[in-house]
């Protein structure tokens, strides 16, 4: 079992004025915060299925990641600004302090907010809607752990980002 770390988040939200959708993880991954950005672990599908949603090239490194986000207007950050984890275990996080996401609604167009996951949406609903007051849409998770969910069904269920943008 591993052990459970205090950890902050350490990397900013990406988005511009220009950004008309706002997508929540949870927390980086072991993985994403070695690499100091979003959804770096290999096996995630998250970039592989936005990607696919825009009919665009895989992003690679993390300026082409940034510059693919911003050209398709898409805003990302997590929900939790640090909490106590396990690893990259969602279902281990506790002492959570949620991320003030008033900055970005007040510098963008943002006018839906997506979850990627059950945890995300969860811990949105908890810490975040009582501030904002704009509910979340809730979107399958692109993490590996969510084996149930093929990468056709995440696409299906992921047409609402397309759609809002």
């Amino acid at each position: 079992m591993a052990k459970a770390d205090s950890v902050t988040h350490t990397f900013e939200p990406i988005f511009s004025n220009e950004s008309k959708v706002l997508i929540l993880g949870t927390f980086p991954s072991v993985k994403s915060r070695e690499q100091q950005f979003y959804y770096g672990h290999p096996q995630n599908r998250f970039w592989k299925l936005l990607a696919l949603l825009m009919e665009d090239a895989i992003p690679d490194t993390i300026p082409e990641k940034k510059d693919f986000l911003l050209r398709h207007r898409i805003a990302v950050w997590d929900v939790i600004h640090s909490c106590t984890i396990e690893g990259s275990s969602d279902s281990s996080i506790r002492d959570v302090v949620p991320n003030d996401i008033s900055m970005i609604l007040e510098k963008t167009q943002i006018k839906t907010i997506f979850t990627n996951g059950g945890k995300a949406h969860s811990l949105y609903e908890k810490y975040v809607y009582p501030v904002c007051g704009i509910h979340a849409v809730k979107l399958p998770s692109t993490s590996p752990a969510n084996a149930a969910f093929s990468l056709e069904r995440l696409e299906a269920a992921w047409q609402a980002v397309r759609e809002r943008l």
